[in-house]
C-alpha cells in the first residue's frame, strides 16, 4: 500500500519535470514552429526598451513605421554568430526598409564580449544586451530564451512571426516578402 502511494505521488510529478502538466497536456511547445505561421501573441504590440552597445536608446517606439527583426543570440553559441550575419545580409538586401536588433542574451558585465563579437563580424544593426526578463524569457519576447531566436515585428511593432534555431538569409527574406503588408494591399 505504502509503495503504490509513492507511485502515485510521483506519477505528475514526473511528467512535469518531462515537459507535460499533469492532465497530460504539453506545458509549453517544444517544436520549432514553422516559420512561415503567424505566431499569436499575449499582448498586441511588443513593447521594449533597451540601451545599444553605443549608448544610443532604443525602444519599439524606434522602429515602428518599419518591420523588425529582433535577434536573440549570445557571444558564446556558433549558431548565433552564423544567424547574425544572415541577418546582416538580410537587412543590407531591404534596407532601409526593414529594422534589426540583436539581443545578446548574456549579463551586463560581458558588455565587452558583446562589443567584440559585434565589431568581428561588422554588423550594422543595433546590438544590445538583454534585461534579465529577457533572458529568462518573461520580458517583451515571452517564453523566447533560447538561441538563436529570431522575432518579426510588423510595422506596427506586433510579433507575426519567430524561428527558433538558425535560417539563412534567402528563407528570411521570404518570411519578409510572406509579412510585408504595404505588399498585400
Amino acid at each position: 500500500m505504502e509503495m503504490r502511494r509513492r507511485l502515485v505521488l510521483t506519477l505528475p510529478l514526473t511528467a512535469v519535470a518531462c515537459g507535460e502538466a499533469p492532465s497530460g497536456e504539453p506545458k509549453t511547445p517544444t517544436e520549432t514552429p514553422d516559420p512561415i505561421a503567424i505566431t499569436p501573441s499575449g499582448k498586441p504590440e511588443r513593447q521594449f526598451r533597451y540601451q545599444t552597445l553605443t549608448g544610443q536608446l532604443v525602444t519599439d517606439r524606434t522602429y515602428r513605421g518599419r518591420m523588425t527583426l529582433v535577434l536573440l543570440a549570445a557571444t558564446y553559441d556558433a549558431g548565433s554568430q552564423v544567424q547574425a550575419r544572415y541577418l546582416e545580409t538580410v537587412v543590407r538586401r531591404h534596407a532601409p526598409r526593414i529594422n534589426a536588433l540583436m539581443l545578446v542574451m548574456e549579463p551586463p558585465q560581458n558588455a565587452p564580449l558583446a562589443e567584440a563579437f559585434a565589431a568581428s563580424l561588422g554588423l550594422s544593426y543595433d546590438v544590445a544586451l538583454a534585461g534579465r526578463a529577457t533572458i529568462a524569457g518573461e520580458g517583451p519576447f515571452p517564453g523566447l530564451h533560447h538561441v538563436p531566436s529570431l522575432v518579426l515585428l510588423d510595422r506596427q511593432g506586433r510579433e507575426v512571426w519567430r524561428h527558433l534555431g538558425v535560417i539563412a538569409a534567402q528563407p528570411l527574406d521570404e518570411v519578409i516578402a510572406a509579412r510585408d503588408d504595404r505588399k498585400r494591399r
